[in-house]
């Protein structure tokens, strides 16, 4: 079978590490998206490759950024692809459309996009047959999480959320270690990133999405998958203001997100556990990591504890005027002793690895799509519960309560 066709919805920091006109100042320089597919083309898993935006005046310079500092700097990395919409066209908001358009059934699509337009484009790639690897959080609302869960079915297409902290060998190690500690009692978590990064984000942060979609939705998808027999009951939220929009967010935009939840064992009703859940993306300009990251897991039979913003690796950099903590497990970008990129182990890199994988092994016929799900890949399925506490904090930060998750006897999740 011919290696997998793939289109590229965004053109962002993620995808190309182009951000305003330039390379990204985060710890995604060179993006991670288009990096991963370079190399996946160049190992034979994926074929043509394709990217879309909304202004076709970027491609000039992203292409010259993709040459200079990934082609330049790798052996063998073609950056090339298919762009829509043209190099002359100003802003064409339905080119997904166009380019999506452009695929066969059976080819594939990433989305990393603003999180609104998550659901509009994913539901347009499914209607056609296009397997779809969509960024965390697969999209804001639980009413739109089980219509693409239904449309999936219906066009036999495995629709996958690129929660890659799933990936990261501390956390997978720790998920599984879980599972031997007894009944969940408590999870804490923390994610922040430095004030800067508001300066990428300040186009959306507030209006479009919050902190806790865009952080929190990293370690509420661990614990979700840590405890598959739990499901979460209720959500209350509380977040701080001030900082972010001293920055020139809109007024109202979260500093800081903190959800504290409920939840309640399936088949022991009697069994109760808590989670908080906490984001921040007002972390000092000069924090030393790009990501803060850690939680906290107790059992009734032990306790696990991962910190993960250190990792062990500090570097001294005058041009940094800081001390700086890299995450080499996460994107590992340095080349190996003959040029060529060496950044397969990244968990970063891993995620779009199984992607790929997991379409090609279903379209050859070798594993279903209930197959894919009870693997505990971050598929649709797997996810509901973190789309359902995502929206019912942004409910109730909106609206000054707690907000409650119904789970009906057809398996439909509701928030009241």
């Amino acid at each position: 079978m011919a290696p997998l066709n793939v289109l590229m919805v965004g053109t962002g920091e993620y995808t190309t590490g182009f951000v305003g006109g330039g390379m990204s100042g985060s710890d995604k320089k060179v993006g991670v998206v288009g990096l991963t597919l370079f190399d996946l083309r160049r190992r034979g898993k994926v074929g043509k490759l394709s990217m879309v935006g909304t202004s076709g005046q970027k491609y000039p310079a992203i292409r010259e950024h993709l040459q200079k500092n990934i082609a330049a700097v790798y052996n063998n990395l073609d950056v090339s692809f298919d762009s829509f919409p043209s190099d002359t066209t100003a802003r064409d908001t339905d080119s997904y459309k166009t380019a999506i358009d452009a695929l066969s059934p059976g080819d594939a699509i990433t989305i990393f996009t603003p999180d609104t337009t998550h659901y509009p484009i994913a539901l347009y790639a499914i209607e056609r047959g296009i397997h779809v690897l969509i960024t965390k959080p697969a999209v804001k609302l639980l009413s739109e999480h089980q219509q693409l869960l239904r449309e999936a079915r219906k066009h036999n297409v495995f629709v996958f959320v690129e929660h890659h902290k799933r990936f990261d060998p501390a956390y997978a190690d720790a998920r599984a270690r879980a599972k031997t500690l007894g009944n969940f009692n408590y999870f804490y978590s923390y994610m922040s990133q430095p004030k800067f990064q508001l300066e990428t984000f300040k186009a959306w942060a507030g209006k479009e999405s919050d902190i806790s979609y865009y952080l929190n939705s990293h370690h509420v998808d661990i614990c979700e998958s840590m405890v598959p027999d739990y499901k979460p009951v209720k959500v209350t939220a509380s977040g701080s203001k001030g900082t972010a929009e001293n920055l020139g967010c809109v007024p109202g935009t979260e500093d800081t997100i903190s959800l504290l939840v409920e939840w309640v064992k399936r088949d022991e009703p009697g069994r109760r556990a808590t989670g908080v859940y906490t984001a921040s993306w007002t972390a000092p300009q000069k924090a030393g990591v790009h990501s803060n990251q850690y939680f906290h897991y107790l059992a009734s039979n032990g306790e696990i504890r991962v910190d993960q913003a250190k990792r062990g690796y500090d570097v001294a950099d005058d041009s940094q005027g800081q001390l700086v903590w890299y995450n080499p497990f996460y994107m590992k970008y340095a080349p190996d002793e003959e040029g060529n990129f060496n950044g397969q182990t990244g968990y970063g890199y891993i995620s779009f690895e199984k992607f790929v994988d997991a379409v090609t092994a279903f379209k050859e016929g070798r594993v279903t799509l209930d197959e894919l799900d009870r693997r505990g890949l971050p598929t649709l399925k797997n996810t509901i519960a973190t789309t359902a506490i995502l929206e019912a904090g942004r409910r109730s930060l909106d609206e000054g309560r707690g907000v409650v998750i119904l789970v009906g006897e057809d398996g439909v999740w509701d928030l009241r």
